[in-house]
């Protein structure tokens, strides 16, 4: 009898190791555009990059899908086709993914969807009762852009500049966290004369005619912008290589690009999400069966540790004597510990007390 049991138990094992080896080789990760491409030096190519890092070195199947333009109906169509084609995890970067959210996450039950940067407003009345299947991550950008309005004036920057790209949230609090830091690193150091121009391209890519603003701000004595918006610091770059003028990028460390571009040196810092974090740690728990969707979860700081956080500033910061590598872990700890406090609010425009801002509404 117990040799009988033994027998069981043993086929037992060997059933349940081939089911979840079933499960596992059946995963397939599909990432969809939002209406940019994986070359995009920013949310896409990140995004695409960390899912294609962990499907390769998971050995999973992984294919990206681009929509035929930007609007919800070929959104759709996109995740519709990567469904169809088999994949059954979809990543999807960017707040534009809302509407489409809506619509499908409810019709395939079966497929695990995560989202990043998208919020509970992005979603509508699936916030009320996320589904099961859908994870959506969003960042405390206002941290961050604390943290790079912070350095900038620390570094020696008196005349500063915002450009967003469109007045979304995500894009509103990376700018005003900005003006907070800016502001609190003025107030320390005593000073009256730092100022900020602040303004939105009302697009995430550059052109001529934002090159042109851009090139109004540094001839008149603007040190260094802060491009927040996709593909809008190509304005910024631009403009700023003509007269020696710096850049801060944004959501990820664009000093290789922005350099790569326009000249070695000219990015001071980068305002960071940890995007490739959120993929890398999404796609483990769905591989090993801890997926945990059927929320919104808001990403920040998770410790004192500077480089272990959703939201920071890049390693390739150009930290001197003003603002040194130590000054910046000094910064984060008392931010974590909740000694320096930055609000999130983006329905009003930040109080200062120590730098004049001027805000300029939108360029187009």
């Amino acid at each position: 009898m117990k040799k009988f049991l033994a027998i069981l138990l043993t086929v037992a094992m060997l059933l349940s190791v081939a089911s979840f080896a079933a499960a596992d080789d059946g995963m397939k990760v599909a990432m969809i555009t939002d209406y940019g491409d994986i070359t995009d030096q920013s949310f896409n190519q990140t995004t695409y990059e960390a899912c294609k890092a962990f499907c390769e070195g998971a050995g999973l199947d992984f294919q990206y899908y681009k929509p035929n333009s930007d609007s919800d109906t070929d959104r759709i169509s996109s995740i519709e086709k990567a469904i169809d084609e088999g994949f059954n995890v979809i990543v999807m970067p960017g707040y534009a993914f809302g509407p489409a959210i809506q619509q499908v996450a409810p019709e395939f039950s079966d497929i695990t969807f995560i989202a990043l940067d998208v919020s509970e407003g992005d979603i509508g009345d699936l916030a009320a009762a996320v589904p099961a299947n859908l994870y959506c991550a969003v960042y405390q950008e206002e941290l961050c852009g604390y943290m790079a309005g912070y350095a900038a004036v620390k570094l020696g920057y008196k005349k500063l500049g915002y450009l967003g790209g469109m007045a979304v949230p995500a894009v509103v609090r990376y700018g005003y966290g900005f003006v907070q830091g800016a502001d609190a690193a003025a107030a320390e150091l005593g000073l009256t004369d730092v100022e900020i121009k602040y303004v939105y391209g009302n697009q995430f890519y550059g052109d001529a005619d934002i090159t042109a603003y851009m090139d109004t701000w540094y001839a008149n004595g603007t040190e260094v912008v802060f491009a927040c918006g996709g593909g809008i610091f190509t304005s910024a770059g631009e403009a700023a290589a003509k007269v020696g003028g710096k850049v801060i990028g944004v959501d990820v460390d664009q000093k290789g690009t922005i350099d790569g571009m326009f000249g070695e040196g000219i990015t001071v810092t980068s305002a960071m999400k940890g995007l490739a974090a959120t993929v890398n740690a999404e796609l483990a728990a769905v591989k090993d069966g801890s997926f945990a969707g059927g929320k919104v979860e808001n990403l920040g700081l998770i410790g004192e540790d500077p480089e272990a956080n959703f939201v920071q500033i890049a390693p390739s910061t150009q930290f001197a004597d003003g603002f040194t590598a130590d000054d910046y872990k000094a910064l984060v700890a008392k931010m974590f510990a909740g000694e320096i406090t930055v609000s999130n609010a983006i329905d009003a425009e930040p109080a200062v007390t120590a730098v004049a801002v001027e805000y300029q509404g939108n360029i187009k």
